[in-house]
């Protein structure tokens, strides 16, 4: 069952990890029969290693993708202001496609969140997180089929900070109508693309009343254009309750910044952790950076015992959202049955293979497929 929910759930994602709704899809360059450029940012830590393995299963696939690598770390610009580097935003603003691996902050006074100013620069301001059971990979759950969509680009994270006198300092919480709007339109659009029934509103609109209110408010408006989907209204703390006793009476989910980052590390938690779920994040500009969400691991950096199936199985997204369906399913099934044969598993899924290994089988598999 859950091995079929996983299939459904990434062959529909095609339509509905770019912004929905919008009949010119992909940008003109990304949609192409031949050899397609994706801007790479392996990241830190593990991040190396786990997009080496991706790039090693894309070339068993013979998937039509040429790499453009890049390195994002922040540099200081005209004014002392923080940026990424001009060859990697040109080389994102050109291909439009990116995958990204785990980012540290570097701790530095006023560094910002690595993360944070990605989001910031594209206006990614959708988060996708499925969370679907994988078959074979044993967790509490196995009838997980749910999606987790957060805006990307306001509420406590705006970075609005300030200290007010010594030992207070104040965070501001941004909450925007047309941000709001943005996001409920994405999340409704997106279950109705997906064949999903229902959409959950999450906030906490009885405390913040102005803030909350403000999305519940847009969430409300924009549901009423969608009456072949069921909309339900629930408070954050209610959601974490139900989601652990029961976490298949949700479907998608959408809600704020921070609740978002929270809630969809929970549910990542019901399919066996971050290692296992995959994440993309989409722009208003037809810009789109596919990534895994866990940490950088640095404990374990260099010594093959990486696991890479959640930057996999969002490169997967990514090849669905550039219109490679054939390529990902591929890909996607072959690591699935890997995980379900339990015979050359990471550490992390339960075996005691090196993640070269991991990767070799995924791609002998992926072969045997052609």
């Amino acid at each position: 069952m859950a091995g079929n929910a996983w299939r459904s759930m990434l062959a529909q994602t095609a339509a509905a990890v770019r912004r929905p709704g919008l009949s010119s899809g992909l940008a003109s360059g990304s949609i192409s029969r031949g050899m397609q450029t994706v801007t790479l940012i392996p990241g830190d830590g593990i991040g190396p290693e786990i997009a080496t393995a991706v790039m090693k299963i894309f070339e068993a696939a013979k998937a039509p993708i040429r790499w453009e690598e890049r390195n994002v770390t922040a540099i200081k610009g005209p004014g002392g202001r923080w940026m990424i580097p001009p060859d990697a935003k040109e080389s994102m603003d050109r291909n439009k496609i990116g995958l990204k691996g785990p980012l540290k902050t570097p701790i530095a006074a006023g560094h910002p969140s690595m993360n944070l100013l990605l989001r910031k620069t594209f206006d990614l301001y959708a988060n996708v997180r499925p969370c679907v059971s994988i078959e074979g990979y044993r967790t509490p759950y196995t009838d997980v089929d749910l999606v987790t969509i957060r805006e990307n680009t306001e509420g406590e994270y705006s970075g609005i900070e300030h200290m007010i006198v010594d030992g207070v300092v104040q965070s501001i919480k941004l909450i925007t109508e047309n941000a709001s709007r943005r996001i409920a339109e994405y999340a409704f659009e997106y279950a109705r693309n997906n064949r999903r029934s229902s959409v959950t509103a999450v906030h906490k609109a009885n405390i913040m009343r102005m803030s909350d209110g403000l999305f519940l408010r847009k969430c409300r408006e924009v549901a009423e254009n969608y009456k072949d989907i069921k909309f339900t209204e629930m408070y954050l703390d209610t959601v974490c309750l139900n989601m652990v006793q029961d976490p298949t009476q949700f479907d998608v989910l959408v809600m704020p910044n921070l609740y978002g980052d929270i809630l969809s590390d929970l549910c990542a938690g019901l399919i066996g952790g971050l290692g296992v779920t995959p994440s993309g994040n989409i722009g208003a500009n037809e810009v789109a950076i596919f990534e895994s969400v866990h940490g950088t691991a640095p404990d374990i950096a260099g010594l093959d015992l990486a696991n890479p199936t959640a930057l996999l199985l969002s490169a997967v997204m990514m090849l669905r959202h550039m219109g490679l369906h054939e390529c990902g399913t591929r890909i996607q099934t072959a690591c699935f049955n890997t995980i379900k044969d339990k015979k050359v598993l990471t550490k992390d899924l339960g075996g005691t293979s090196k993640c070269s290994e991991f990767t070799a089988e995924i791609c002998r598999r992926v072969q045997d497929l052609e």
